[in-house]
């Protein structure tokens, strides 16, 4: 059985890898019915070539593979580096996969040809991994979450093994490093990583390709994994067979609970041009690109790409409709893509807290709530060991919770928990969430692509921030970052007490589609009234009618989370009395309400800023994070006078009070900013 696996694996290798040439280089005569001719190629080839033949090995293996296992267990396959994209499209044009989605690019002749025209701007794909083709799943986009997001996906995943694809240099990145120790606390995580070992990062080499076998053996099984180290040299028959054996041992140490890791050693960018202008190629960081940049104007360049290209044999793969044929039909017919989709979509329920149910502890709030979403199985609670300092301590030892202090392989944990229709959370403090800015950025890009839309929401509550902490632990930026973005996905919540922290969080764990950041402070004992909790969550924001004058205001004034809501219910009457002006108090429970309804979905229209804020008074706004993230969101669209109050970087350490003083958020400072706002009224009039 091996052997004639390996012998289909080369079929659908070497197709994989001509298509990958012919996408990066040509623009017609893509079955080299003719003599090729500058008119036959791209006229400023670009494009990654370096990670193809060894992730095309990867995945022909992975495919034909799953495919003699016929669901007992799924093989689901993902790729680490975002420059496979032109692999990834090529074996998704041999299997025909790519022609299911974009029947344009169907598998015969001209179907390549319009791939090979399109690369690389394919069709709403881009030339970059893409979720919307086998072994895509991966939302990252960046390097070195792969692995984590694999631990992720497979966690609780009963019947299905993730195979990440992943680089030695990949391997040198922090979160791929503290992954492999982190696989200890996920005994019923299947992951069975495929290193591609093939010496380089991306201009110099590796470290691991410094190491020989047996100290790649040792440096694994320091970690608790066992490696299992296999060469490809050549390409040849032998390597296949030897490649399917060493798969096939891991699987069922996999299987076994026994952690493995597949290496597999080979040379960058091997079956390409050897040499060109007297310069050696094979096994340098030249390879990292295409090599042949020129072939329309440089002779030499146009010979190397044509038996570059006969090399894979072409006419023994293809018909001449450019349809597979022989072994590679065989291996088409064999292949089999598996994924982590859910079967059915994602659940979504109705909130379980009702609005009017009082919290009165952040720690009541949060674990209520936590829990009667947990008691429906397909929850996961994760934290930078921090649940105890955030007063959740209760909820440590649960199964579905995981403590972790490595805030970027958390965050791939829930990413691939998410990505296979489950449910979750990461709490962590909000200084420490920045992190987490690349990866939530690259999971938002994609998450806008086919193949990843309706998935459940990456939540995150963030919480011991600076108001109420040490000098070293302020920091808003993630909020600040992702708003900076204007992407529709994101929300960034503030409510203003325990009770609205529950049905923010109630709300936010059932949504599909968004990145949620939750900031409510792990201190807050204030309880406001509950009344408009309904329509802050329906709108965004609320009048509050206990704190607020009847009619037209005079001023009004806008509190973004509770330390905001608790200074404007304390500085109302004193700001009332001491201006002598008619006051509105308006709790913002989303700050994306503020910005523009075109940009936001919930983004405030003209007739509802005038309705929420008044028609012409001066806008006071409170918040937690950075003003500059308000001001961001308003572009001017008031055209009032307008002040904001929020986090500014203090000088040093400073007590709690004085800090708050110094950055205005206290009565006196708040009837300091009203007075200046009413001024610039009147200036105005």
């Amino acid at each position: 059985m091996i052997s004639d696996t390996a012998t289909l694996a080369d079929a659908l290798w070497r197709a994989t890898c001509y298509a990958s040439v012919c996408q990066l280089h040509l623009r017609d005569n893509v079955l080299l019915n003719r003599p090729l001719t500058t008119q036959h190629v791209k006229e400023r080839p670009s494009g990654h070539w370096g990670t193809v033949p060894g992730t095309a090995w990867a995945l022909s293996h992975l495919a034909l593979t799953a495919g003699l296992l016929d669901h007992r267990v799924e093989l689901v396959p993902l790729l680490g580096a975002g420059h496979a994209g032109v692999v990834q499209l090529a074996a998704a044009w041999v299997t025909g996969e790519l022609g299911k989605l974009r029947p344009q690019f169907s598998p015969d002749a001209e179907g390549l040809r319009r791939l090979a025209q399109a690369f690389p701007d394919v069709d709403g794909m881009g030339a970059e991994v893409t979720p919307a083709l086998p072994a895509g799943a991966f939302l990252g986009g960046r390097l070195g979450g792969c692995l984590p997001f694999a631990q992720g996906a497979a966690l609780d995943s009963p019947g299905k093994i993730a195979v990440p694809v992943i680089g030695d240099g990949e391997c040198e990145t922090p979160t791929t490093a503290a992954s492999w120790l982190a696989q200890r606390l996920l005994p019923g995580s299947f992951v069975l990583p495929l290193v591609h070992l093939n010496g380089f990062r991306m201009g110099g080499r590796s470290l691991l390709s410094a190491m020989d076998d047996d100290a790649l053996r040792s440096y694994f099984g320091g970690l608790g994994w066992e490696a299992r180290v296999v060469h490809v040299t050549t390409g040849s028959q032998s390597d296949h067979v030897a490649f399917q054996t060493a798969l096939w041992d891991a699987l069922e140490s996999t299987l076994d609970d026994r952690p493995t890791a597949l290496v597999m050693r080979c040379v960058k960018g091997w079956s390409a041009p050897v040499s060109l202008g007297g310069r050696d190629l094979l096994g340098t960081s030249d390879l990292h690109k295409t090599p042949l940049v020129s072939p329309r104007s440089e002779p030499e360049q146009l010979m190397r790409l044509a038996h570059w290209l006969a090399s894979y044999q072409p006419a023994n793969l293809f018909g001449e409709d450019g349809r597979a044929k022989g072994k590679l039909a065989g291996a088409v017919a064999e292949a089999r893509w598996c994924s982590f989709e859910p079967a059915e979509p994602p659940r979504v329920g109705s909130p379980t807290m009702a609005p009017s149910t009082r919290a009165t502890t952040f720690t009541d709030a949060v674990t209520g709530v936590v829990r009667r979403h947990a008691a429906r199985g397909d929850f996961l609670l994760l934290s930078p060991d921090e649940l105890a300092s955030n007063r959740l301590a209760e909820l440590a030892d649960e199964h579905w919770a995981h403590e972790l202090l490595a805030e970027e392989v958390l965050l791939e944990w829930l990413a691939g928990w998410t990505a296979s229709g489950r449910r979750g959370a990461l709490v962590s403090y909000e200084a420490f969430a920045p992190l987490l800015t690349s990866g939530l950025v690259g999971h938002i890009k994609q998450r806008r692509l086919d193949g990843a839309r309706e998935l459940p929401s990456l939540n995150l509550l963030l919480t011991s921030y600076g108001w109420h902490n040490v000098h070293t632990h302020g920091d808003p930026s993630l909020a600040t970052a992702l708003l900076a973005l204007r992407a529709p996905a994101v929300r960034v919540l503030t409510p203003a007490d325990p009770t609205r922290t529950a049905a923010a969080l109630d709300e936010a764990f059932d949504s599909l589609e968004g990145v949620n950041l939750i900031v409510a402070g792990k201190h807050s004992r204030t309880a406001h009234p509950v009344g408009t909790i309904a329509e802050e969550h329906r709108r965004g924001l609320a009048v509050w009618p206990h704190l607020s004058d009847e009619g037209e205001p005079d001023l009004t004034i806008v509190a973004a989370g509770d330390i905001p809501a608790a200074v404007a219910a304390d500085a109302v009457d004193y700001v009332r009395a001491r201006h002598r002006c008619r006051v509105r108090v308006v709790n913002l429970l989303d700050l994306t309400v503020l910005g523009d309804p075109e940009l936001w979905p919930r983004g405030l229209s003209d007739q509802d800023v005038d309705l929420y804020l008044g028609s012409h008074a001066p806008v006071l706004v409170l918040t937690l994070g950075h003003p500059a993230a308000v001001w961001g969101l308003l572009s001017g669209r008031l055209r009032r006078p307008v002040d904001v109050i929020g986090w500014q970087e203090p000088a040093g350490p400073m007590p709690q009070r004085q800090l708050a003083r110094s950055l205005g958020m206290d009565r006196a400072g708040v009837a300091h900013a009203a007075g200046l706002l009413m001024a610039s009224r009147e200036v105005v009039r």
